[in-house]
């Protein structure tokens, strides 16, 4: 708590000499605690790389996915990245929306006070892409948990059910699906004013039904296993059944549509703000970021490019760890 507290009086002063310093010691132990993760997560995965017998499925998943060192970096990065958004207020150089002097600061390149430059409005790329950062990694993360939460309830549902409740709701599957995904959302926004919440939510009113069907295919294969059978020879009530036996155990292929889903989202999200459908200025995002430099990539290349960059980044990451979560927690893929 003293070193949050320190580090915001230091952010509110930013304007002295020793806020780089501060910076750049809060940086450094953000690297180390990092490392220090990693390398307590190799001797663990070391330490059980023998003992197979007796532990559980996610374990063994656990063990696999250490072993894949693409995916591993790719959730280095993912930390890295949620990490830096969480602690932005406390290491962006400057605040993101603030003007400088537009005769001398305006399309400034890389320099000690601007290490990223600065765009048309003399403002700090640097900061704008970190707190760029913050929007795009909140929208993709909510949006997807809103889409996982309403897929897995409503295929869990249509797949333990059956019958005519299983029909009424894959038949809105399906029309849901059959609508082109960026005109819907183009629409849906186009109608309403744009503003971060509405993003969030129709993107997550938009993504569920490919995890609808993932959960309900999962839930029509353990409908019949002997546990369920078990339990509703006992008595429990279907909602129990539901959450507590079969949600659980169909969750695997779940977790990697979510990890995949995310990457998908940001892209998302950042053609509907290059489109100015999405996060509105002067509030950064990648997408706003790369759409504001579209007219000065020849002058002024670090506009779009470090804001592209992250995007491309970001989203690599999010697809080796979804393709190494699918290769984990998939016995016939796991070696």
């Amino acid at each position: 708590m003293g070193l949050i507290l320190a580090a915001r009086s230091d952010r509110v002063l930013a304007a002295t000499a020793g806020g780089w310093d501060q910076r750049v010691a809060l940086a450094t132990l953000l690297l180390a605690l990092l490392a220090s993760w990693i390398w307590s997560w190799r001797e663990v995965a070391e330490a059980d790389r023998l003992k197979t017998v007796g532990v559980s499925q996610w374990d063994l998943a656990v063990r696999a996915f250490s072993k894949n060192r693409t995916a591993v970096a790719g959730m280095i990065v993912i930390v890295g990245l949620y990490l830096v958004a969480l602690l932005t207020p406390f290491i962006a150089p400057h605040d993101p929306n603030t003007q400088y002097d537009l005769l001398t600061n305006r399309l400034v390149g890389m320099s000690a006070e601007h290490p990223l430059g600065t765009d048309q409005f003399a403002r700090d790329v640097l900061s704008r892409l970190l707190y760029g950062a913050r929007i795009s990694l909140s929208i993709g993360f909510v949006a997807v948990g809103i889409s996982v939460t309403i897929g897995t309830l409503l295929g869990a549902i249509a797949g333990f059910f059956g019958g005519f409740i299983d029909g009424a709701i894959m038949r809105f599957v399906d029309m849901v699906i059959s609508f082109p995904r960026l005109i819907l959302l183009i629409t849906i926004i186009a109608i309403f004013e744009p503003s971060i919440f509405l993003i969030i939510t129709v993107l997550g009113l938009t993504l569920w039904p490919s995890t609808a069907r993932i959960v309900r295919g999962e839930v029509l294969s353990l409908r019949e296993r002997e546990f369920v059978q078990a339990a509703e020879a006992l008595g429990y009530p279907k909602k129990r059944i539901i959450l507590r036996h079969l949600i659980p155990n169909a969750l695997a292929p779940v977790i990697v549509a979510a990890t995949l889903g995310i990457g998908n989202t940001i892209v998302l999200e950042a053609g509907l703000s290059f489109l100015g459908l999405g996060v509105q200025p002067p509030t950064p995002s990648w997408g706003t970021m790369v759409a504001a430099g579209r007219n000065n990539l020849l002058g002024a290349w670090w506009l779009s490019t470090f804001p592209g960059l992250a995007i491309v980044f970001t989203v690599l990451s999010f697809n080796l760890v979804g393709d190494g979560l699918r290769d984990a927690l998939d016995p016939r893929l796991r070696s």
